[in-house]
């Protein structure tokens, strides 16, 4: 975790209201499959559940640290839904792809190899700082909704778990010493 530079009670004042936005309209949001899963300063997690499958299935899960919001941006981490453990690009298993007004597409997840994926997107600490957007700096997007919590979750939903396609690969055998019914 980084240092906080910016008053511990600034951050959580900011911190709260973006919560408290979200959590306003939460049974909404669990119509989209978004499932907050914990919040306790600065960090929030939420799962973000394949929409329209039973039984429910998790896609992602990621946690957001709000530490010195918003002189800093959120930053985003995909995370194993059982242990909290960074995941990597490869084992984030989805594709973040969106089309740009030119008619490319862009892949939204990026990661090296054998380091957390992050999602390259303005608002996120990881774009930021990253060398390839040294002249988008944050203080550019800051208080334009890009880097709140609403903004990001849906960027996550609408990108990454809301299109996944759910594959199922299933190895059945018996325990040894069991018999089948």
């Amino acid at each position: 975790m980084n240092d906080q530079v910016v008053d511990p009670a600034v951050s959580r004042a900011k911190f709260e209201r973006e919560l408290e936005q979200f959590r306003r309209l939460e049974a909404m949001h669990r119509q989209r499959g978004w499932w907050l899963m914990s919040a306790e300063f600065p960090i929030v997690q939420i799962a973000f559940f394949v929409p329209n499958v039973r039984p429910a299935t998790v896609a992602v899960c990621a946690r957001f640290d709000f530490t010195n919001y918003d002189l800093w941006p959120p930053s985003v981490t995909f995370v194993d839904f059982h242990t909290g453990k960074p995941l990597t690009h490869e084992e984030v298993g989805l594709q973040f792809h969106r089309a740009l007004p030119d008619g490319t597409v862009a892949a939204m997840l990026q990661g090296h190899p054998g380091k957390p994926a992050f999602l390259c997107l303005p608002g996120v600490r990881e774009y930021h700082e990253h060398p390839a957007h040294t002249g988008d700096s944050w203080l550019l997007h800051r208080g334009r909704g890009e880097g709140g919590l609403l903004f990001l979750v849906d960027k996550i939903s609408t990108y990454g778990s809301e299109p996944a396609v759910l594959q199922v690969q299933m190895r059945v055998g018996l325990q040894q010493g069991y018999a089948p019914l």
